[in-house]
């Protein structure tokens, strides 16, 4: 198992022993005696725009294109994505509200479930930019389309946005490999689909937007969280800062000069 499975796993044991503790049917805790497993932080792999501009060339072919597009310009987690349903997203207003996530239990039978967001700060609205808000209209009427020629229902308001022609969710699994299989396509490997995730704040970041706006699009629950997932990008920015610290300075000697030239004259 994972070190985050582990850890997981010992918080449930930990409160369970604990509660055992606080109604006396045992004298301590022993889970307390248990070193957990550090969690080592998976190497991110954020795309850079060029390689965004040739993932989204390439998955014009594919019919997950729609999603992949939305995942890069939202942040948003695989989960939430697949749990969007018409409802929560207002194309007029340009905005995406993420209000549940999809949970996939696999085993003898496949269950798919939608259940509340981990957090408070989970629970958000998105902004869209103009050309996301375009590619999910086209892949709403295409989907409208298609399941008029099948002689399907029409699309309600409660039916998921990214689904299967008949209105089934669409696996997580099944995302993940199509995704794989773009990537080494484009000559990306190494791209995971959760870096999708990744790329969207590090471009946002290097483009200038205060951390506590990707902070909210990310659904991070604290604003330490994304300064310290993004620290890689803070060397860049920190350049640019300095360099701007010398264009207001330059910029007011530039002034000052061209004031006293015009009070000699």
């Amino acid at each position: 198992m994972s070190a985050r499975t582990v850890q997981i796993i010992h918080v449930a044991i930990h409160k369970a022993l604990k509660n055992a503790v606080r109604t006396n049917l045992l004298s301590r805790n022993v889970a307390d005696a248990v070193d957990k497993p550090k969690i080592q932080r998976t190497e991110m792999h954020p795309m850079t725009e060029n390689d965004l501009s040739l993932f989204l060339e390439a998955a014009k072919q594919g019919q997950y294109y729609a999603l992949f597009y939305t995942y890069l310009f939202t942040g948003m987690r695989r989960s939430e994505l697949l749990a969007v349903r018409l409802c929560d997203v207002d194309l007029l207003g340009l905005q995406i509200s993420v209000s549940r996530t999809m949970q996939y239990l696999s085993g003898v039978k496949n269950y798919v479930t939608f259940k509340e967001p981990k957090s408070k700060k989970s629970r958000r609205l998105i902004a869209l930019s103009p050309s996301t808000a375009f590619v999910l209209d086209e892949h709403l009427k295409s989907q409208e389309k298609m399941r008029g020629s099948l002689q399907l229902p029409p699309i309600t308001e409660n039916d998921l946005v990214f689904s299967h022609w008949d209105g089934t969710p669409l696996l997580p699994d099944s995302i993940t490999h199509a995704w794989v299989k773009l990537v080494r396509k484009c000559g990306l490997k190494g791209i995971r689909l959760h870096d999708a995730r990744h790329t969207h704040a590090t471009i946002m970041l290097k483009q200038g937007v205060h951390p506590k706006v990707v902070q909210e699009r990310l659904g991070h629950s604290t604003i330490s969280t994304t300064l310290d997932t993004y620290s890689h990008v803070s060397p860049g920015m920190q350049e640019a800062a300095a360099r701007g610290f010398d264009d207001i300075l330059n910029r007011e000697s530039k002034l000052e000069k061209e004031l006293a030239e015009i009070i000699q004259n």
